[in-house]
């Protein structure tokens, strides 16, 4: 029997069916229009934002790097642009293999590789990284034509940091480096980021690092719209970069260039200041290095040989080193004896050859001794036993006063970063240096040793050079600076750099007085005539030779039987000329031995230089580097063209 179909309830069936889809529809469509809404209206200005990012991006345009000058404006430091080969780690798939590939295109030496693999362990994976520097035109096409083939390499045009005179005045000019972790931080907290936003490369030494923020000018930017897939299409505004300021250094480059000739092969520092400025005139540590090598990041071999050196050309000497200062500390002692009335000039002292304090004797450097010894005499003759006796006399707390105020273990306050203070000793001191009870008492023979120049004595050559300028300029101290002046990039207008106000010590002029005619005897009559004789001007001047090892009581000093560097390290101190002193200098040449053999006659070709325009010939240059001082012979200042290095680019670029 058929079963009829109940059409009616099939009918309702299919209207519910319809209602509830039609809800579902509505429901739906209500949706869409509210987040329709919600996107058109309530976040339209994110939205658009967000859409003008993806179509726009904000490139950064690094500024040229400021030039650097010596006070005739020769060219210390400059830039340049050239190709660099740069890998993404990110974007390769393997790195090793990406390398040998392309050192099949390109030429990629085992330097090369030892460098990258230095960035590589240094930087990110996201980070660009060079693997070639200084691409020629050839090696560009040929790695423009494979360039499908290698993924996350790229060709960039990039700005170079050049030293054209190379390791000449290294350590006063510095080099620049990639920027590392931490500077990226310093970077931040400084609120600079901005400012750095696709620089790589930053001040790491000397004037390069301390006057950064001149040198470095203000990042520009560049508002491009992109591709989708992130390339440039078109420019659609710029704000240009505004390069570096060029920085002026007060530095005569070419008595820095004779200087560092004169020291050859040894080790040693020189500073020579304007007394009457504060000026640096030329700041030598030797030995030195070359400052190109760091700029596309030193290999690993090279910084070895660098860091692992005995003679560490590293070490800025004249700035860092620490030595004692011999005999011309003996200067500042006399000075020190009239200020406090312990001595008076004409007071006189018997030298038997050694002073004898308890059992101990302290010997003269004179067999003999030099009879009686009046102040004039114990400076222009250089007599130990005098110094013995005016230290025991005074004790180390006057002594740390008086010498204190002259600026010895003080910061001198020089414009680069990274200077030692030295250590000029006291009883306070030795309390804090010190743990045990024992250690921290202070001996009286201690003391003797310090009217000399030895002991704990320890101070830069900066500071010696800072000490006589003061003496040179009657009492009127100024810190040293490098910089004279900086020139606006844009402008072009020149601003001197200022200075620290100068400090007036308030020392008697008749006292100075008294010190400064027996350093004039010095030249004339003492230690360091044979090195002054038959100057054209008037100098004053004190050699000094200076223990790098103790001795024993009755242990003579034989420089044949000490290993090299164990020997005394020779010093002199000077100014000229001695009627209105226009440079005042300080130099120490390590372990070479006597200061009058071996220093005096460099400070003689540096005042010739400064005072007469001479410049020593070659025969009399390569004599002096090797120590054998022999007679002063100068030629004229501008006949020397020849004997000055020309720069790593070509021709001369020296002033006429």
């Amino acid at each position: 029997m058929t079963q009829l179909r109940n059409i009616d309830a099939e009918l309702e069936r299919f209207r519910h069916r319809i209602f509830v889809f039609t809800v579902v529809v509505a429901v739906c469509f209500s949706l869409l229009l509210m987040r329709l809404a919600y996107l058109q209206i309530w976040r339209h200005e994110d939205l658009l934002a967000q859409a003008e990012s993806n179509r726009t991006a904000i490139v950064p345009i690094v500024p040229n790097r400021g030039l650097i000058l010596d006070r005739n404006g020769v060219v210390l430091a400059s830039n340049y642009s050239a190709y660099t080969l740069e890998i993404t780690r990110a974007k390769t798939a393997d790195l090793e293999q990406t390398i040998d590939a392309l050192s099949k295109v390109v030429d990629i030496s085992a330097r090369d590789r030892r460098r990258f693999k230095k960035l590589v362990d240094e930087s990110r994976s996201f980070e660009s990284l060079p693997i070639r520097s200084r691409l020629s035109d050839a090696e560009v096409a040929r790695f423009a034509a494979q360039r499908f083939r290698f993924p996350g390499v790229e060709i960039k045009a990039r700005l170079f940091r050049n030293y054209p005179y190379g390791e000449l005045a290294s350590h006063v000019i510095g080099y620049i480096g990639r920027i590392n972790q931490n500077e990226k931080e310093a970077i931040e907290q400084a609120d600079d980021q901005a400012n750095y936003r696709g620089t790589e490369y930053i001040g790491k030494l000397g004037v390069e690092q301390s006057y950064e923020r001149q040198l470095h000018g203000m990042t520009g930017m560049q508002h491009v719209e992109t591709s989708a897939g992130g390339r440039a299409v078109r420019r659609l505004s710029s704000n240009a970069a505004t390069p570096g300021n060029t920085v002026v250094l007060s530095l005569d480059i070419k008595l820095q260039h004779l200087v560092e000739q004169m020291y050859g092969q040894r080790r040693g520092a020189f500073v020579a200041l304007d007394p009457r400025s504060g000026e640096v005139l030329a700041f030598v540590s030797k030995p030195t290095f070359d400052p190109n090598m760091f700029v596309d990041g030193i290999d690993l071999e090279n910084w070895q040989q660098l860091n692992l050196s005995p003679d560490k050309p590293l070490l800025n000497r004249a700035l860092r080193g620490t030595y004692p200062p011999g005999s011309t500390y003996k200067p500042f002692m006399a000075l020190a004896a009239l200020e406090t009335n312990a001595r008076a000039p004409e007071y006189a002292v018997s030298d038997p050859g050694y002073f004898m304090f308890g059992n101990h004797r302290f010997r003269d450097d004179k067999e003999g001794g030099h009879g009686r010894v009046n102040m004039y005499l114990s400076i222009v003759a250089s007599c130990d036993t005098y110094y013995y006796t005016l230290a025991n006399e005074m004790g180390v707390d006057t002594i740390y006063e008086q010498m204190h105020r002259l600026g010895f273990g003080e910061l001198t306050g020089i414009d680069i970063l990274g200077e030692a203070r030295g250590l000029l000793p006291s009883t306070d001191w030795k309390r804090r240096a010190y743990r045990k009870p024992e250690q921290q008492k202070w001996y009286a023979g201690e003391t003797i040793s310090l009217g000399i120049g030895q002991g704990y004595n320890a101070f830069t050559v900066l500071q010696l050079a800072q000490a006589t300028a003061t003496l040179a300029n009657n009492g009127v101290r100024y810190a040293p600076r490098l910089v004279s002046a900086t020139v606006d990039a844009v402008s072009g207008v020149k601003t001197a750099n200022q200075a620290a106000e100068p400090v007036t010590l308030g020392l008697s002029a008749a006292h100075m007085d008294v010190i400064r005619e027996a350093m004039v005897g010095v030249t004339v009559a003492g230690t360091s005539a044979r090195a002054f004789a038959g100057a054209a001007y008037t100098s004053g001047g004190k050699t000094g030779t200076a223990q790098s090892v103790g001795l024993g009581q009755n242990e003579k000093y034989d420089a044949s039987k000490v290993a090299e560097h164990m020997r005394d390290h020779a010093l002199y101190i000077a100014y000229a000329p001695a009627e209105k002193p226009t440079i005042a200098l300080a130099m120490i040449v390590e372990n070479a031995g006597f200061g009058a053999e071996h220093a005096a006659p460099i400070a003689r070709r540096v005042l010739d230089y400064w005072l007469l325009g001479k410049y020593p010939n070659e025969q009399d240059m390569e004599a002096i580097s090797k120590g054998q001082a022999a007679a002063p012979i100068g030629i004229p200042r501008n006949a020397v063209d020849m004997a000055w290095p020309p720069p790593r680019s070509g021709a001369s670029i020296l002033p006429p």
